[in-house]
């Protein structure tokens, strides 16, 4: 059975270093991308500090976002590509990190709480799979050190679940 243990944030290269090895071993010689969705939402949700969302959407056409696992409050289920923070990323084949949700044109508020968001593409073999979203109440919340890191939780998730 696994069991999270716990990370000092002081160091945020040592946090996400500590993370990536929590999360291998989480999903170790698991295939399913939806348990594995799952249980990477839980971790990233308990381990990371000051985030009121931490989930998954999937590209299911060449369009839309659809809602995968996550924790948090209750999420909007379809998101055009092009639209949003994770619509966007999709799009452009990048990450995008948001300071103030208020400040980005077209931001969908599923949660009127959420001040500032990480949106990290899913890609395999060239192509986008879905995306991570990490969502916080507080302004700034993110910064590039957090960007590499769930980058890298994203690298681990896909090459455990493709």
């Amino acid at each position: 059975m696994f069991q999270t243990a716990r990370i000092d944030k002081a160091d945020k290269t040592e946090f996400y270093r500590q993370l990536t090895q929590q999360l291998t071993g989480l999903l170790h010689g698991e295939r399913d991308v939806i348990a594995n969705a799952a249980n990477t939402s839980a971790l990233m949700f308990e381990m990371m500090p000051d985030l009121n969302w931490a989930g998954f959407y999937f590209l299911k056409s060449t369009d839309e976002l659809v809602l995968g696992p996550f924790q948090g409050r209750t999420a909007c289920v379809r998101i055009a590509v092009g639209r949003g923070v994770c619509g966007t990323a999709v799009e452009k084949g990048q990450s995008i990190l948001v300071e103030d949700v208020h400040a980005f044109p077209g931001h969908i508020a599923c949660d009127a709480a959420s001040r500032s968001e990480l949106v990290v593409p899913l890609s395999h073999k060239g192509e986008i799979l879905g995306v991570i979203d990490l969502d916080s109440p507080i302004p700034s919340r993110f910064d590039a050190d957090d960007q590499a890191g769930i980058e890298a939780l994203a690298d681990i998730f896909v090459a455990a679940s493709y």
